[in-house]
């Protein structure tokens, strides 16, 4: 049924933005339902493709006018629901904002809109030596200002950071409709840390400042193969207790593996129960030492075949694999769960135990993939969505494994973020005070929770869901932990 409120906000945005920048045929509409998790769907009421930040701005006041929310979105590949539309809402779409506005070599840094992929900032800039250092699996389609808004990280966050590690700075369209600058050098509170990561809750990134880095001077490439998971996970603790920090270390259990080689043929060693790859970079002779160190160890772990990558073709055939396998399960099963919790290092052996019993009590396989180094696990819950209540003990499958993050110091998400898919989960880590405090900042930023409401948190308090802040003192405030404004 048509919305009387929608249908009047679609004509003054008609009147707004440029031809073919507003949908609401329910056709094309559905190509917006989902994100890259898409066993939540949800219809968006209008989608809007703004080209500039002013018109962006303009968008959200208009739906503050309206008291409409509204939703951003990149590519559409995020993993947690964060930019599930709203079926009464606006979807605000960035991928029109895709222009490299600057790139200043000098000083290490690019200016670019928001719907610029992350793999095209290291494409303008690799012909003078420098990159862009967070890499996730989707680098290729993946919009920075998702990746800004998720705090996104790759393989390569073990020893460079996360997307909050490499942004200076950052214009922002706040919920009210105001473009405001955030820079890493302003005084006082860290406003633009805060921004990073708060998956759409606090406005929308319209421009965004990035780090550039120096490439290294030599980067090596070696695949382990090993029997056994536990045998790679061995290697790991090993080469960490070692000294030695590379790049990346990255392992897929022998499901992975297999679904892996169903879809691109990435010709990993047969027979293995796992592999590990693991990338060096830095100066030459650092890096060879370090080689050095990490085959032995690799070696004497159990490893019963090393690959060495001898140019940058080899180099990318082993990460071929790894970087398909979210999307290569889909060649094993007709449906999946990805997941994406995190553990102490030292905890993994027992987490991996954990979700084998769990495979083996529900009868639903599980791929492992995951950063090994920093103990970001990414288990993909295999399900046939036709079959009768396998969908659903695949949700529990799911639920189960975040269970066992948490019971082991860890935490329900390292990248992915908390969207609509984990929000239920962040009473288990957080109390109810800490769930409020971190509503005093989303109130502070946006009172009226019209900014990509109903994710993150798992009931409405302070402004939550409805206009207005909370009636009375809030506790912390009353106990002067903190501030209200």
């Amino acid at each position: 049924m048509s919305d009387p409120v929608l249908d009047r906000l679609a004509v003054r945005f008609e009147e707004l933005l440029p031809a073919g920048a507003v949908i609401t045929d329910p056709v094309r509409l559905r190509t917006y339902e989902c994100d890259g998790l898409t066993h939540h769907r949800a219809m968006p009421g209008i989608v809007v493709l703004p080209e500039t930040a002013e018109q962006v701005a303009a968008a959200v006041r208009l739906c503050g006018e309206y008291g409409v929310p509204f939703v951003a979105r990149g590519s559409g590949t995020g993993l947690s629901g964060g930019a599930l539309p709203r079926t009464d809402g606006v979807l605000i779409v960035t991928s029109r904002m895709r222009r490299i506005l600057e790139i200043d070599l000098p000083n290490r840094r690019a200016v670019v809109e928001p719907g610029v992929t992350n793999l095209a900032i290291t494409e303008a800039v690799r012909e003078q030596g420098y990159y862009y250092a967070p890499d996730p699996s989707s680098q290729q389609v993946c919009s920075i200002g998702g990746n800004v808004a998720e705090n996104a990280g790759g393989a390569h966050c073990l020893k460079y950071g996360f997307t909050v590690n490499h942004i200076l700075g950052l214009e922002i369209v706040t919920p009210d409709g105001e473009i405001v600058e955030l820079s890493a050098l302003d005084p006082g509170y860290d406003l633009l840390g805060a921004f990073v990561g708060s998956e759409g809750t606090l406005g929308i990134a319209t421009k965004i400042t990035v780090r550039l880095s120096r490439a290294p001077e030599a980067v090596t490439t070696l695949l382990a193969a090993f029997g056994s998971i536990e045998g790679g996970g061995e290697a790991v603790s090993a080469i960490i207790a070692a000294g030695i920090v590379p790049a990346a270390i990255e392992m897929m259990d022998a499901l992975a593996v297999e679904a892996a080689e169903a879809a691109v043929g990435c010709a990993y060693p047969e027979g293995a129960g796992a592999v590990l790859i693991v990338e060096l970079d830095g100066p030459r002779a650092e890096v060879e030492h370090q080689f050095a160190a990490v085959e032995r160890i690799c070696r004497e772990t159990g490893a019963f075949e090393i690959r060495v990558a001898a140019s940058a073709e080899e180099r990318a055939a082993i990460w071929k694999g790894r970087k398909s396998a979210f999307a290569a399960v889909g060649r094993i099963s007709p449906a999946y769960i990805v997941q994406d919790g995190v553990v102490p290092r030292t905890a993994l052996p027992e987490v991996l135990a954990g979700i084998d019993r769990l495979q083996e009590e529900y009868g639903i396989r599980v791929a492992n993939v995951f950063h090994a180094g920093d103990g970001n696990l990414h288990p993909l819950v295999l399900f046939d969505d036709a079959a009768p209540g396998e969908g659903e003990r695949a949700a529990t499958v799911s639920g189960r494994i975040l269970d066992l993050c948490i019971e082991h110091g860890g935490s329900i998400t390292g990248e992915h973020g908390v969207g609509v898919d984990k929000s239920r989960y962040m009473p288990k880590m957080f109390t109810e005070e800490d769930l409020d405090t971190m509503q005093l900042v989303r109130c502070a930023f946006d009172p009226r929770s019209l900014s990509n409401p109903g994710k993150v948190f798992p009931t409405p308090r302070l402004c939550g869901e409805v206009p207005g802040v909370r009636k009375g003192v809030h506790p912390l405030v009353e106990s002067g932990r903190a501030e209200q404004f």
